[in-house]
């Protein structure tokens, strides 16, 4: 009697063993699933600001008269951060200000609205 009693045991032990080795697994397939998802928020947050960093650049280039916005875009979006700071020295400098045909920006000291061509 006291045999069968300890083979119960150990088998009862051994079932309570894979037990707490499949909630192990669960814990670290839920642990994983959570990283992968932060490191996924951040992926595409990344990716987000990336594309917002390029309409502003092409919105920016074309408000500010200069012919090759979309070209601006592709530097920026090839070189990154170095290509947006060559963009920020390179573009015309001046005050923005509110076209009275349109309503889109345009520099203060252009001479017509790069949007809709009127003076």
């Amino acid at each position: 009697m006291h045999r069968l009693e300890l083979v119960g045991m150990l088998l009862l032990a051994n079932a309570h063993a894979a037990a707490l080795q499949r909630g192990s697994d669960a814990a670290g397939a839920a642990s994983a699933c959570g990283c992968l998802g932060f490191f996924g928020f951040v992926i595409v947050a990344i990716i987000a600001l990336n594309i917002a960093l390029l309409v502003w650049v092409a919105r920016d280039a074309k408000a500010r008269g200069m012919d090759s916005s979309i070209l601006w875009m592709i530097l920026v979006m090839v070189t990154g951060l170095i290509g947006l700071i060559i963009y920020l020295c390179v573009r015309p400098q001046g005050n923005m200000v509110q076209c009275a045909h349109c309503g889109n920006r345009r520099l203060q000291v252009s001479a017509k609205c790069p949007h809709c061509g009127n003076a």
